[in-house]
């Protein structure tokens, strides 16, 4: 509702104690309406004679009494225009009479209207934004491009679209591209600076992933209510997908195809990537898993821990067959050979550490693992047992003892066993789990 303390009325009639007209006022709305002849005459008699017995007793109390008041009519003009008003009256004192100030209810009806018509028109442009977004969020995931907003202020990912969350690992909130080495982070750095100077800046290649994949990157540069963003495309230089096609073989299918396990870390021996036979040595079931982690939570034996690693590589550029020992989630500590490299003869920012099991094909020949121990416990009393109950029982024992086979012919690699025996690696490691709390 508008203010109306600052609306001049359409009408104000000054009455004495009979309340008969003896003045009144008007507003321009109703310039043309005869009301010298209200002059002399009760108020009543100008209403509607359908008004109710309430607004009647209302102008009998502040007659009376001295009471103000507020109520609704149709006021009836001389000219036979009628129009529904809006009266407050207050007393002058009980010989003097009182005033009655009226406001046409038409003007807030008017407003009210327009007011509705705003709301709705407001609503209609809220769904088509919505509208727009919803196909902007359509294009900005369907793209096969990275696409990735970064705030100019912090160089953090504002938002990222499903490609650059999978292949870069950009999601909301991280550094944009902090593996990036010292070369191609001063690149980055000299073309967001022609970014926000003018606009926008030629694309450049960047190797933005630990294993050195090549990335075509264009910005721009662009306003939201949050503040500045740059607009970044990446764009890899060779499709894996096309480059298993025309080749015959990418390099990360081989990595994590190996038996032997692989990792890389960075300076802070912080896991970057991992292939699945070394989440098999930490007993971790997702690469996502053990990514930001460090590998000193594996690799932490007094005087050889992986900090010892990398150190090494950086003094030597290289490390073979380093002897040490790998503990896995579960609680398995297994001995393992580590072979290590750097990205970079000189100063390595990235590590790659190539993790071989040295202790566990004799672990496999001395006995079998727990959680297939009893693999071979004959089922001898069915005296008191249902039929369901032998035949979960004799399930069991079939599925222990080809684990076992499994896990002895693949020594001990539970990424092919898992793949032999047709299950999931996560699956494999969900029923070892549970037979070692059998």
């Amino acid at each position: 509702m508008p203010d109306r303390s600052n609306t001049r009325p359409d009408l104000t009639l000054t009455l004495d104690k009979d309340g008969v007209i003896q003045n009144v006022v008007r507003a321009k709305s109703l310039a043309k309406e005869p009301l010298d002849a209200w002059l002399g005459r009760r108020w009543g008699e100008m209403m509607e004679p359908a008004i109710d017995d309430g607004a009647l007793q209302k102008i009998e109390d502040v007659r009376l009494r001295g009471d103000s008041s507020c109520f609704q009519v149709r006021q009836r003009f001389p000219s036979g225009r009628e129009l529904a008003m809006e009266y407050t009256t207050f007393s002058l004192g009980k010989k003097a009479g009182f005033v009655a100030i009226g406001r046409s209810l038409e003007a807030i009806g008017e407003l009210q209207s327009r007011l509705q018509l705003a709301q709705e028109a407001r609503e209609r442009d809220y769904w088509k934004m919505r509208e727009i977004e919803t196909r902007y969020r359509m294009l900005f995931d369907a793209t096969s491009e990275a696409v990735v907003l970064v705030s100019v202020s912090d160089l953090r990912v504002v938002e990222a679209n499903l490609c650059a969350t999978k292949n870069l690992d950009l999601a909301p909130g991280a550094p944009f591209l902090a593996r990036l080495d010292d070369r191609d982070r001063r690149v980055l750095d000299e073309m967001l600076t022609k970014t926000r100077e003018e606009g926008r800046a030629p694309g450049v290649v960047l190797r933005a992933t630990p294993f050195g994949e090549l990335w075509s990157l264009r910005a721009s540069l662009m306003n939201a209510e949050s503040g500045a963003l740059y607009l970044c495309q990446l764009t890899p230089m060779r499709d894996p997908g096309a480059a298993d096609r025309a080749d015959g073989f990418s390099m990360r299918t081989f990595v994590d195809r190996m038996p032997d396990g692989f990792v890389v870390v960075d300076r802070d021996g912080v896991v970057q990537a991992a292939n699945d036979a070394f989440l098999d040595l930490v007993q971790i079931g997702s690469e996502a898993t053990a990514i930001g982690r460090k590998l000193t939570r594996w690799l932490s034996s007094p005087g050889a821990d992986a900090n010892l690693v990398i150190a090494l590589v950086q003094k030597h550029g290289e490390v073979r067959r380093f002897q040490t020992t790998i503990d896995g989630e579960l609680g398995q500590s297994i001995s393992v050979e580590v072979s290590a490299i750097g990205n970079d003869a000189s100063q390595p920012s990235y590590f790659g550490l190539l993790i071989r099991d040295s202790g566990h094909r004799r672990a496999t020949a001395e006995a079998p693992p727990r959680a297939v121990a009893d693999a071979s416990v004959a089922v001898d009393d069915f005296d008191n047992r249902t039929l369901e109950q032998i035949v979960k029982m004799t399930t069991e024992t079939i599925e222990r003892k080809a684990i076992a086979r499994a896990l002895e012919r693949f020594r001990g690699n539970r990424t092919v066993a898992a793949r032999h025996l047709g299950l999931s690696r996560q699956s494999l490691h969900a029923k070892l789990k549970k037979y070692q709390r059998e």
